[in-house]
């Protein structure tokens, strides 16, 4: 797992204009390493979008937000692999992927609740795990390192997780 983090921020600009190559130049599958130092790389990533702080809007209800993050996850859709899994960034990066979302406001509360359709969730994550396991193969990950990060993902979403792990 990761021991330093890559922080990448997008800037609005880049959102507006849906770029993300800077990225691509950078962090493309090409671009990436192998082995152990990719593994070190697993859970590593945290991603912004700065020049939105003075927009009263949710993240996830920004339309120029949500579209950069659906072009941006279908041109480089290794989250589950890259994500880190201890802050909520990824949560709302697939909540603007995902077709319809309702957020909820609760007064005197700073945060704001978002649900989505659990199948409409379910679907893109489960798909994801194709990208994910290609990463995981090209860092020669064990089964059961596989497995613990599959695991953690399912949990991270707050899905059931009822698989067995792999005989060592």
């Amino acid at each position: 797992m990761a021991t330093d983090f890559i922080i990448y921020n997008f800037t609005r600009s880049m959102a507006e204009q849906g770029d993300f190559s800077h990225f691509l130049r950078l962090y493309g599958p090409d671009k990436l390493p192998t082995g152990s130092r990719l593994r070190e790389m697993m859970n590593g990533m945290i991603f912004g979008i700065t020049g939105y702080d003075d927009d009263p809007r949710e993240i996830h209800s920004i339309s120029e937000i949500r579209q950069f993050y659906k072009a941006f996850h279908a041109a480089w859709p290794y989250w589950l692999y890259f994500c880190n899994l201890d802050t909520e960034v990824l949560r709302m990066m697939v909540a603007c992927c995902l077709p319809s979302i309702a957020a909820l406001k609760v007064d005197h509360h700073p945060n704001v609740a978002v649900e989505c359709k659990p199948l409409e969730l379910l679907s893109l994550v489960c798909d994801d795990f194709g990208p994910m396991n290609i990463m995981c193969e090209r860092a020669q990950m064990s089964e059961r390192a596989i497995y613990d990060r599959s695991k953690a993902v399912f949990e991270y979403f707050g899905m059931p997780f009822n698989s067995e792990p792999p005989p060592e």
